[in-house]
């Protein structure tokens, strides 16, 4: 199985990334490939420049890793209750060559923040919105506090009970 992992996060200490990462790599016998969005910057989108200049190459190969890809891990970055910008329009770009952004992919949504709502706003708006984008939402999962609970070093959850929680929904892929 190959399990695409990233974070909406451009921050390039993300907590999300971490999670990401390694939740994927809870997977069984899975190859795990971890991106990066700021790989895939680009200008704002608007209809006025999609029209000029027609979908960014970057997005178009973003479409493509969700497509080559059987199953989509993603941990959410919260920015004041909502999306991060950068996530926000790559999303928005990517959804101009297909509103099926995910192409039917099982996928698994995290979210954490360094505070204890864990990024549940941004969770419960992408957990919504999903199925409209053509995602087979298996789970989601908030993890709270992330300091308290995961181990930088060690680079794993330290709480048994988020643990368990989060072997349980990342098992939805086997």
């Amino acid at each position: 199985m190959k399990v695409l992992a990233f974070a909406a996060s451009s921050s390039k200490q993300s907590i999300n990334k971490q999670l990401a990462s390694y939740a994927a790599s809870l997977v069984k016998d899975a190859e795990v490939e971890l991106l990066d969005i700021n790989d895939y910057e680009m200008a704002i989108y608007s209809s006025d420049r999609e029209n000029e200049t027609g979908i960014p190459l970057a997005a178009q190969q973003f479409f493509k890793k969700i497509g080559a890809a059987d199953a989509i891990v993603i941990s959410f970055a919260e920015h004041n209750g909502s999306y991060t910008a950068a996530y926000k329009n790559l999303f928005d770009w990517t959804s101009r060559i297909n509103m099926k952004v995910f192409q039917g992919k099982p996928v698994i949504m995290l979210a954490t923040s360094p505070g204890p709502g864990g990024a549940q706003s941004v969770l419960n708006a992408a957990t919504t919105s999903a199925p409209y984008f053509a995602a087979d939402v298996k789970g989601s999962l908030s993890i709270p506090s992330f300091y308290d609970n995961f181990d930088l070093e060690a680079q794993q959850l330290t709480s048994p009970e988020l643990l368990d929680k989060l072997v349980s929904v990342m098992a939805t892929l086997n």
